[in-house]
């Protein structure tokens, strides 16, 4: 039987062991997928030892502290600065390890169809792993992307920082921070949402609960919204598609 399976910390209800379980049963593969819940990313190698391992994802918080454990990026992962997905293929008692992203592709096609043509700037809520593959896959769809960030930034903004002004250039909000995810639900990323209106598009990575208090309180200013589940199924068949190279 091969293995799959998802390393970050804390580790919670997983969709991508749901999904790739419910894959397996349904197209009869004979394969598992795991969660490895690691405190230390220097865990990761007694990971590795089980031999049936031969794709990971990777979750908060470590899309980035992964990358000096890895032997190889593709160029995509390279770019952005962010692994969720490794490749594991193995030679006896060699392993090689090569990261790729796939959080790109599923957020680039999942915000695709809400775009409209005065969606030009973005501002992206939060500094990790998550945040570069979304300034990457805005970029792809030729939107200017500024990070808003708690703390001041050289190219970013904090969130002290946003006004009126910014909010009327910045019409596409995305929040690519774990604010909001259950089970603390009642919170939001502290952006002036007196300010939003419906020309904007507000986006949430987060999927669980499914309309976060981020999107209903742009939705009750008219503007579009959208969580991360499409994304996380988008970037779920990418990541199958990377350990069947």
């Amino acid at each position: 039987m091969l293995l799959f399976g998802l390393i970050g910390h804390p580790l919670g209800h997983s969709f991508s062991k749901k999904y790739f379980t419910e894959k397996f049963e349904r197209e009869g593969i004979d394969a598992a997928y795991e969660l490895f819940d690691i405190d230390d990313i220097a865990l990761l190698p007694e990971v590795l030892k089980d031999e049936r391992l031969i794709g990971l994802n990777v979750t908060i918080p470590y899309k980035e502290q992964v990358i000096p454990y890895l032997d190889a990026l593709d160029e995509r992962a390279a770019e952005i600065g962010a692994v969720n997905v490794i490749r594991i293929v193995r030679d006896g008692e060699h392993i090689l390890l090569t990261g790729s992203n796939s959080d790109v592709v599923g957020f680039r096609e999942s915000i695709r169809p809400m775009l409209k043509p005065h969606h030009k700037k973005a501002l992206v809520l939060g500094t990790g792993g998550a945040s570069k593959a979304v300034i990457y896959g805005l970029k792809e769809l030729n939107i200017t992307s500024t990070l808003v960030s708690r703390s001041p930034l050289k190219d970013g903004l904090t969130y002290d920082q946003l006004n009126e002004e910014i909010l009327k250039e910045y019409t596409v909000i995305v929040n690519a921070s774990p604010v909001g995810t259950f089970p603390h639900d009642d919170e939001a990323p502290a952006i002036p949402y007196e300010f939003v209106t419906p020309d904007h598009l507000l986006y949430d990575l987060v999927y669980n609960p499914p309309r976060t208090r981020f999107l209903a309180l742009g939705q009750e200013k008219g503007a579009a919204i959208k969580n991360g589940l499409e994304m996380l199924e988008g970037q779920a068949v990418e990541a199958w598609k990377i350990w069947n190279r």
